[in-house]
């Protein structure tokens, strides 16, 4: 994806189109808490168990809310982003070590 995004970014430059990319990390969604439960139920520990062997993974020990991924992407859309583009922006709590 990080390639797609910075050949777009590149070839829409001249159009003064902007590309980026954002990656969430575990942001507490239903989506997550889905995730949560099926991967409880499989593994036969509680949901509280699942989620806080995520958090313990995540530097910054919590999940992310959808206001703090909002807010990275609505940065990216503002005009004090205006000369960022090709870029990747990791909104995942330091929990990816690398792109």
């Amino acid at each position: 994806m990080a390639g797609i995004v910075k050949t777009l970014a590149d070839e829409l430059a001249g159009k003064n189109i902007r590309v980026n990319n954002l990656i969430p990390g575990r942001i507490d969604t239903d989506r997550v808490a889905q995730l949560d439960a099926a991967a409880a139920k499989s593994r036969n520990i509680s949901v509280e168990e699942v989620r806080a062997q995520s958090m313990a993974r995540i530097p910054l020990k919590r999940l992310g809310t959808i206001d703090e991924f909002g807010a990275a992407a609505a940065f990216l859309l503002s005009p004090t982003a205006q000369y960022i583009t090709g870029a990747t922006l990791r909104v995942d709590g330091g929990q990816m070590r690398s792109i």
